[in-house]
C-alpha cells in the first residue's frame, strides 16, 4: 500500500485478518477451476459440525451425509434381539455405530456391548465416536476382526457365548461415498473395494487375474447379472486401474438393444459382485453361521440384515435347519422389510432384508 506522498508505506500489513470478535478470520478452501473435485473439498458434510443446515438439507430430502451412515431398521432389529438389563450383546458389523449406539442404553447397567468391523479406516472413528458419547471401556469394546471370527473374539473376552447378536451384511455408506476406496462408480477412485485394505487383492487385481469363465459364474452367483457371459469375454484379463474406467468398459460390452437404465443397474450388479469376491463375503457368512448356535447363549437372539438374495438364501437355510435340529425355537417366518416411510427417508435401506432367530 502506498501514503499520501506516493511512497510504499511502512505500516506492516497484519498477516492474517482478525474480525470484530478478536478472533482470526479463516478463509474458505481454494481449489482450482469453478468447482471442486476432491472428495474431501466437495463434500461439506464431512465436517458437519461445521455445516449444520447441509447436513438438515440433506437428511429432510432423504440422502445420507457423505462419510455417515444411516442405520437401518433399528426399531425392527431392536423389536427382535429384545435387549434387557445386564445382558452381552455382540454387534459384529459395528460400521458406523448407529446400531451399537441404540443398544447400549437398553442393556444397562452391567451390560456389555463387543463391536466387531474388519475395516481399520473406520473402525478407530466409531469408537472414538462410542466414546465421546459416554460409553467407556467396562461397556463397550472393539475388536477389528471379520464377523466369522465371533468364536475367537467371545474367548478373548472370557465369554461363553453371548445374549445377543447383530449382523448387518451391508457396506457402509462411508466406504460408498469414499472414492478412495473404489466401491462405487459415482464418483472417479481406484478400483480397490476392500473392506481392509491392508489385505488381499483388490478388485483390479482379480479381474486382471480371472478367466472369461470363472468371471461369467461370478457375475451369476453373485448379482444375478443376466449379461454375464458378455461382461465377462469383455472385460475378464483387463486392467482397469480406476472405477469409471471400468464402468465405461461395462457399458461398451453390453448389446446396443440395452437401455441406459439397464446399462446402470449392470454396472451396479458388476460391483457388487466384485465387492463380494474381493472381500469373501459368502466364505465368511457360511463360517459364520456354521459358529453362530455356538456363541449364542441360552434363550439368545440374532438378527442378520442382508442386501441380497446370496445372503438372504443362506442365512434362510440355516435357520431353518437350526430349527429343524432344535437348535433354534423359533425363528422369523417371512423376512422383515423396511417401511415405506424409511426407503423414502433413506433410500439405501430398499433392498433390505432381516431374519432372526431364538437359541433353544
Amino acid at each position: 500500500m502506498r501514503g499520501s506522498d506516493g511512497e510504499k508505506s511502512l505500516t506492516p500489513r497484519p498477516t492474517e485478518p482478525v474480525s470484530n470478535c478478536g478472533q482470526p478470520h479463516h478463509r474458505r478452501t481454494r481449489y482450482p477451476g469453478k468447482n471442486p473435485r476432491r472428495f474431501a473439498d466437495k463434500y461439506k458434510e464431512l465436517e458437519s459440525a461445521g455445516h449444520p443446515e447441509t447436513i438438515s438439507k440433506l437428511l429432510a430430502a432423504g440422502k445420507t451425509p457423505a462419510g455417515t451412515h444411516r442405520p437401518i431398521m433399528v426399531a425392527e432389529i431392536l423389536l427382535a434381539l429384545n435387549p434387557k438389563s445386564c445382558e452381552t450383546a455382540v454387534d459384529c458389523t459395528l460400521g458406523y455405530g448407529g446400531h451399537a449406539r441404540a443398544i447400549l442404553p437398553l442393556i444397562q447397567p452391567a451390560g456389555r456391548l463387543i463391536g466387531m468391523d474388519v475395516d481399520p479406516l473406520e473402525l478407530p472413528k466409531t469408537e472414538s465416536r462410542l466414546r465421546s458419547s459416554g460409553f467407556g471401556s467396562e461397556i463397550f469394546c472393539a475388536h477389528r476382526s471379520n464377523f466369522a471370527g465371533l468364536p475367537k473374539i467371545l474367548a478373548a473376552e472370557g465369554l461363553g457365548g453371548a445374549d445377543l447378536i447383530l449382523a448387518d451384511l451391508g457396506v457402509s455408506s462411508m466406504q460408498i461415498d469414499d472414492p478412495s476406496r473404489g466401491f462405487s462408480v459415482k464418483r472417479d477412485g481406484p478400483l480397490d473395494m476392500r473392506m481392509n485394505p491392508q489385505r488381499g487383492q483388490s478388485a483390479s487385481e482379480l479381474i486382471q487375474g480371472i478367466s472369461p469363465k470363472k468371471l461369467a459364474r461370478l457375475l451369476a452367483d453373485h448379482s444375478d447379472e443376466p449379461h454375464a457371459r458378455a461382461l465377462a469375454e469383455a472385460l475378464a484379463g483387463c486392467r482397469f486401474d480406476t472405477t469409471l474406467s471400468l464402468g465405461n468398459a461395462v457399458r461398451k460390452a453390453l448389446p446396443p438393444s440395452v437401455s441406459e437404465a439397464d446399462r446402470v443397474k449392470s454396472i451396479r450388479r458388476l460391483f457388487q459382485a466384485l465387492r463380494i469376491a474381493v472381500n469373501e463375503e459368502l466364505v465368511a457368512l457360511d463360517q459364520f453361521l456354521r459358529v453362530l448356535p455356538e456363541c449364542l447363549n441360552s434363550c439368545g437372539r440374532v438378527a442378520i440384515l442382508t442386501f441380497h438374495s446370496g445372503e438372504d438364501r443362506r442365512v434362510k437355510k440355516a435357520f431353518e435347519a437350526g430349527l429343524r435340529d432344535e437348535i433354534y425355537s423359533t425363528i422369523a417366518g417371512d423376512p422383515i422389510r423396511p417401511s415405506p416411510s424409511e426407503i423414502f427417508s433413506n433410500p439405501r435401506s430398499s433392498s433390505a432384508k432381516l431374519r432372526w432367530a431364538i437359541r433353544s
